[in-house]
């Protein structure tokens, strides 16, 4: 699945920032987590036990 994010200027994907809020994220992705919309994601990727956004996705994606 594709997002909208962008490269940085080495070719890899930048890191999403922490501070950003989950219903940014569930909106982008067409995703529900579980919790509410002004969770940061450093916060839910603590809970969930992973350390990326993708690991989340991806997690996310093989419990449907």
């Amino acid at each position: 699945m594709r997002g909208n994010r962008s490269r940085n200027e080495e070719g890899p994907l930048r890191q999403k920032r922490g501070d950003t809020h989950v219903g940014t994220i569930e909106k982008q992705y067409d995703r529900d987590f579980g919790v509410r919309g002004d969770m940061h994601l450093d916060t839910l990727l603590q809970r969930e036990g992973v350390e990326s956004l993708h690991q989340l996705i991806e997690g996310d994606s093989k419990r449907k």
